[in-house]
């Protein structure tokens, strides 16, 4: 089953998913990597696992469609099975989720449908919770609502920082997403034999 990682950053996460694979622990073949971003991190993993990549830029395009049909069109050449949001901080429109729609996962730095949204630490960080954590889910049309696929909890020291929160939540972004990328591959597995 074939997956292309769509980011828009640094690309930790999807250092740890390549790393995952290589391990063998992962049920998906990263083939592409897309991100909206010139420039950033993202790209040099990419380079180091040989991972193709592409940038595309909204600022490039007409309009919101005119970015994803372009995306569209270069997803053609891999045909992913599944696409997985890894620090992708663009909102998936309707041209590209009338194609995949229950199809792309998403990693999320809480515990939803707690602290939805591009602050979700700091957030939580401000709430002076006892617990947060990470979600792995599907995405719909709308910002972080979609079916959880998999959790895991963070309890939170009161004592730490945000650095040092952000720390902790990222260790467990690094343990929970491939699992959650897994359990959505397995899903989908079993929806194609039905067909």
């Amino acid at each position: 089953m074939k997956a292309v990682v769509f980011a828009s950053g640094s690309g930790t996460n999807f250092e740890a998913l390549m790393e995952a694979q290589k391990r063998g622990d992962l049920d998906v073949d990263i083939v592409a990597l897309f991100c909206d971003k010139p420039g950033v991190r993202v790209f040099e993993r990419a380079n180091r696992w040989n991972i193709p990549s592409m940038c595309i830029q909204l600022k490039e395009c007409e309009n919101k469609t005119d970015y994803e049909t372009r995306i569209l069109r270069w997803l053609e050449e891999y045909d992913p099975d599944l696409i997985i949001l890894s620090g992708y901080m663009k909102i998936v429109g309707p041209t590209i989720l009338e194609r995949y729609g229950g199809r792309i996962v998403n990693l999320h730095p809480a515990l939803l449908p707690r602290f939805p949204g591009a602050h979700a630490i700091l957030d939580a960080y401000e709430a002076k919770v006892p617990v947060t954590g990470v979600t792995v889910h599907y995405i719909d049309e709308n910002v972080d609502t979609g079916p959880v696929i998999l959790q895991q909890e963070v309890p939170v020291d009161p004592a730490w920082s945000l650095g040092e929160l952000e720390s902790a939540v990222h260790a467990a972004e690094y343990q929970t997403f491939y699992k959650g990328v897994n359990m959505a591959a397995a899903a989908l597995a079993k929806e194609l034999e039905q067909e």
